[in-house]
């Protein structure tokens, strides 16, 4: 049963998994499986990776799925398919046209009457001087100016119109720039489907899940933070910022976001044992085998009949089209010479002549599957190709460019280019895709090049996604939304998963979709924290501890404080038990002040230690309807030099470990405050110094 027979199946898509970049989509579909077991299942986008295609039979057991392959097909559309967004810019195009149009026509009629003068005829010498009709002047002039009003009027009326018309043809306009991929661009469908072959359900119904990977999909994460003053707790959401353009709405998926990498190499080396002797293990087979003798006398009879008739588009198309049917004459054509080494297809393209096969690395394209080392470009089944010839050459003759390089080069002519490296020797070692026999191409005889007759694996998948997985990937360049980080810059060395609780709707239209994830149970507690010696002001911080887990990524977060907006923050990278702090700004209800006093003295036997005191009093006010937890930061002065002391007072600690960074010196105070009450905190230190040393630099005064 050929593939255009096979049964056709429809299909739904019901999960997506979201990474760091790119997108892994699970296709639901059911059916009756016909008595050969090969069905088409339709739906797929046109980015699918043809190597990500997975396929298995949900439900029956003993059913199972032999062969999976992507298929590209294009059959036109029906004629009343809907494409509303192109045929309104058309139309508003049209418009706009229009009424630039009346416009430029109400300016040409202004210019025209602008132009309206009295003209006195001419006066012959022997006629006498003739008085000024004025009457007739201001008449005139009344006419232009009314006539004008009337037209500048009709003027301001074009514009606004025209005004209106391209307002409303830029506003189409990018609603077809914006528009979903998912609809087709022109009157032609590009159709991506999977063909399958069952084994063991003919005449069954079964359900598949078919598992495939596209690019063009984004994710970064977003939080709503709802907090009650006085509670130790509140609800975090999470939510993502998804934008995805591969080429199919997601409608009413199961959505999910990854932090991994979708292109990062999952599977596991394969360690060779090296043996040290002659006797070796033998090579696995790779399926290749020896190709038969003759592959060149096959095309003797087609190249005696001469050049088939030149197609009809070719004879329309003029001089350009018809050049590409070259005339060859007729006749016997004799077998050429061997090729040369430099005219393997395993060399450069540009020596041989013809074009550079898929899978070319470093400009050399990889050897025929079937060929023999050092030999000319083979297929498989075939036998060493000829060099390339120049069409229209005499026979016998050698290709243009032997001729060339036969010729004594000019005077400061550049050097000839170096003869490729040679074949590696061995057999050959075809790829994967060579090895593939169901998706190998034979080459006709009309292609002249190497692979004339030879089997070639099949890029015609490749040639149709290239572009549009090209623009898919595009969404990758779109501007982060304020406080934005990308998951893998977050995640750090960690990979997690979160799973939607809702089924979710991201079209592809390749801008930022808000989707709701779910909820967080975090722990919160507000606390005050204000440094006086910098500045005399409180700020109100929101501690969060995560207790899942599961880490938070970091992101922008929504604070919201007894059911009112406060503000968008960004919220760092929370691990498993991790605790951080969340700026909420200035609180103006808790008042902080600071004096210092220095005392200069002496001491010691012979008065020859400085003393400097520092007396330090921070008065904390509390105007807030609750109790508040005040954390004050002070910092102690620190010395590398052995003679010089730093006396501290008790009641100030030194910060202790955790994720914050603090200065050398800090010294941390945490008080809690009634609701309107007050607290005096009393500190300082006092610094020793030999009465041969002085402090340089610095405010010795704070």
């Amino acid at each position: 049963m050929s593939e255009e027979t096979a049964r056709r199946w429809g299909s739904t898509l019901d999960s997506v998994v979201v990474y760091a970049q790119g997108a892994v989509c699970r296709r639901l579909a059911r059916g009756t499986v016909p008595p050969d077991g090969r069905v088409r299942v339709a739906g797929l986008p046109r980015t699918l990776d043809p190597g990500s295609l997975r396929a298995r039979v949900l439900g029956p057991a003993g059913v199972r799925v032999t062969e999976a392959r992507v298929r590209v097909a294009a059959e036109p559309l029906d004629g009343d398919t809907p494409d509303e967004l192109r045929r309104e810019v058309e139309r508003l195009r049209d418009a706009c046209a229009a009424a630039e149009g009346r416009r430029d026509r109400q300016l040409t009629l202004i210019e025209e009457v602008k132009g309206v003068h009295p003209v006195p005829p001419a006066r012959k010498r022997e006629d006498p001087h003739r008085r000024t009709p004025v009457d007739a002047w201001l008449e005139l002039a009344d006419f232009v100016d009314e006539r004008l009003a009337r037209l500048h009027a009709r003027l301001v009326d074009a514009e606004e119109e025209l005004r209106r018309a391209e307002h409303a043809l830029s506003v189409a306009a990018d609603r077809l720039e914006r528009a979903s991929t998912d609809a087709p661009a022109s009157h032609v469908g590009t159709t991506v489907s999977a063909l399958l072959t069952l084994d063991g359900a003919a005449g069954g119904e079964v359900e598949l899940e078919l598992e495939y990977g596209v690019p063009g999909a984004v994710w970064v994460p977003a939080y709503r933070l709802s907090h009650r003053r006085g509670d130790d707790g509140g609800r975090l959401v999470l939510r993502a910022s998804v934008a995805q353009r591969t080429g199919e709405d997601w409608t009413g998926v199961r959505l999910a976001l990854a932090t991994a990498d979708l292109r990062r190499r999952t599977d596991l080396p394969r360690l060779r044992s090296v043996r040290i002797g002659r006797r070796q293990a033998a090579p696995a087979p790779s399926g290749w085998r020896e190709p038969p003798a003759g592959l060149d006398d096959l095309f003797a009879g087609y190249e005696a009949a001469g050049p088939g008739p030149v197609p009809a588009s070719s004879r329309l198309g003029g001089a350009a089209a018809g050049s590409a049917a070259v005339p060859v004459a007729a006749g016997p054509v004799p077998s050429p010479p061997p090729a040369p080494a430099s005219a393997s297809f395993a060399g450069p393209p540009a020596l041989t002549g013809a074009p550079p096969p898929p899978g070319a690395v470093h400009g050399f394209a990889p050897e025929a599957y079937g060929g023999a080392p050092g030999s000319a470009p083979q297929g498989y089944g075939g036998a060493p190709g000829p060099a390339p010839k120049a069409y229209g050459g005499a026979p016998g003759s050698a290709p243009r460019g032997a001729r060339r390089a036969m010729a004594p080069a000019a005077p400061g002519a550049p050097a000839p280019a170096p003869p490729p490296p040679p074949a590696p020797a061995g057999p050959p070692r075809p790829s994967g895709d060579e090895l593939d026999y169901a998706s190998l191409v034979l080459s006709g005889p009309d292609d002249r090049g190497p692979r004339r007759g030879r089997l070639f694996p099949d890029s015609s998948f490749d040639a149709v996604a290239t572009e549009y997985r090209r623009r898919a990937e595009g969404v990758a360049a779109l501007p982060l939304p304020p406080h934005a980080v990308r998951p893998r810059e977050s995640a750090g060395s960690f990979d997690h998963r979160f799973d939607a609780a809702g089924r979710a709707d991201v079209p592809s239209d390749g801008t930022w979709h808000t989707v709701a994830v779910g909820e967080i149970p975090v722990g919160l507690r507000t606390e005050y924290l204000c440094v006086p010696s910098v500045e005399e002001t409180v700020y109100a911080t929101l501690v969060v501890s995560n207790a899942t887990g599961q880490a938070l990524l970091a992101g922008p977060v929504e604070v919201t404080v007894d059911d009112g907006f406060l503000l968008t923050a960004a919220l760092p990278t929370l691990a498993p038990g991790g605790v951080r702090r969340l700026g909420l700004g200035p609180a103006e209800a808790v008042r902080v002040t600071r004096r210092s006093q220095l005392r200069e003295s002496t001491a010691g036997l012979r008065n020859n230690v400085t003393v400097l005191d520092h007396q330090v009093r921070v008065e904390l006010v509390n105007r807030l309807a609750a109790p508040a937890v005040v954390e004050v930061r002070e910092r102690v002065p620190v010395t590398s030099e052995p003679d010089v002391r730093i006396e501290e007072r008790a009641g100030w600690a030194a910060p202790g470990d955790g994720p914050e960074e603090h200065a050398p010196g800090t010294r941390v105070r945490r008080v809690e405050l009634p609701a309107g009450g007050t607290a005096v905190l009393e500190g300082g230190y006092e610094i020793r110094i030999p009465a041969g040393k002085a402090l340089v630099d610095g405010n010795r005064r704070s």
